[in-house]
């Protein structure tokens, strides 16, 4: 059976020194299983990346089959509207793929937008309980839960003997991840272990590298800024690490925390949006509250000091990310496209 064609909606900024975004991974998925997949756009400025959305769609109304749309709950949760109104307007099917952390803010405080945008979607799909609940809750029954997927015979696992003090930090520098705090639990984790390192792989979004490496020469803090890396060189550094650190402020189910489980790291992370929904706190990782460095840095204390229990943790977190394979996560998209 022939698939259908799609246009699909979001940030395809890799090729401009931006982080990989679902578009990008997914699309090329799809395709893989016979969807005819446009995607848009690949534009930076913001203004400019809008018009372009528009213009897909205006090109294409006559020939798509559905359009999907990465939705996100900061300044670019403005072009899911006006893309959502587009579709809206020329009867096409479209499917809201929710990915802000800060959606159920969003949920409240645009409860008359929120309720065209996803009250009119033939499906939202939510990549996590986290969000799947905070719609539930809001009242839209039009839902489904596909997780974030990966390919994981993509991600060798390493199985370490001991756990050294070696911290891996992957996202990009935005306020809203508080990379400082990455900094700052170094800091803290060098009174007890002298021998503690940082790496922070990531581009720099809104400027907020650039305190980070003025913390970390200020107190001579050995931390390493690789800037954005491929997932296959990010991935290759992780063999040399040993914890996965996510300090954020908000979120959902980043890609990168599931990629680290995958890869055999245990992660510690702030117990902030849809993290409590992808990591059991001491089950397959360990959980800590937001902006509290002194907490985070016991947590890591912990992991590093109970070799056996941790290590069971990460036998856990890969037990559990295996569900997330494209090859089961597959199926679900085919129910929703088909």
């Amino acid at each position: 059976m022939k698939r259908k064609k799609l246009l699909y909606v979001g940030n395809a900024l890799s090729n401009k020194g931006k982080t990989a975004t679902t578009i990008e991974t997914l699309s090329l998925l799809l395709r893989q299983e016979g969807y005819d997949v446009e995607v848009t756009s690949t534009i930076s400025n913001k203004s400019l990346r809008i018009l372009d959305m528009m213009r897909a769609l205006l090109r294409s109304r006559k020939s798509i089959d559905s359009v999907l749309i990465d939705t996100y709950s900061t300044s670019n949760f403005w072009y899911a509207v006006i893309i959502a109104s587009l579709c809206r307007t020329f009867s096409i099917p479209y499917i809201p793929i929710l990915h802000g952390g800060n959606l159920p803010h969003r949920l409240k405080n645009n409860a008359k937008i929120c309720k065209q945008l996803f009250g009119s979607a033939q499906i939202n799909v939510a990549p996590s309980g986290y969000l799947y609940n905070a719609f539930a809750k809001a009242g839209f029954s039009n839902l489904i839960l596909i997780p974030n997927t990966i390919e994981l015979a993509e991600y060798p696992f390493k199985e370490r003997l001991v756990f050294k003090p070696n911290l891996l930090w992957v996202r990009s520098f935005a306020e809203i991840y508080n990379p400082l705090m990455a900094v700052q639990v170094l800091e803290k984790l060098h009174q007890r272990y002298p021998e503690a390192t940082l790496t922070m792989v990531g581009p720099d979004k809104d400027g907020s590298q650039v305190p980070c490496e003025e913390y970390a020469r200020k107190n001579s803090l050995p931390v390493h800024f690789t800037g954005r890396l491929s997932k296959e060189d990010w991935t290759s550094l992780a063999q040399d690490h040993d914890v996965f650190i996510s300090t954020t402020n908000f979120d959902n189910t980043p890609v990168s925390v599931i990629e680290a489980m995958a890869l055999g790291l245990p992660v510690v992370s702030t117990n902030v949006g849809g993290m409590p929904y992808l990591i059991h706190d001491t089950v397959d990782g360990l959980l800590s509250g937001p902006e509290n460095v002194s907490a985070f840095s016991e947590k890591l204390s912990k992991l590093l000091e109970n070799t056996d229990s941790t290590k069971e943790i990460v036998l856990n977190a890969r037990q559990k990310v295996e569900s997330f394979d494209w090859s089961v996560v597959k199926e679900q998209w085919h129910k929703v496209l088909c």
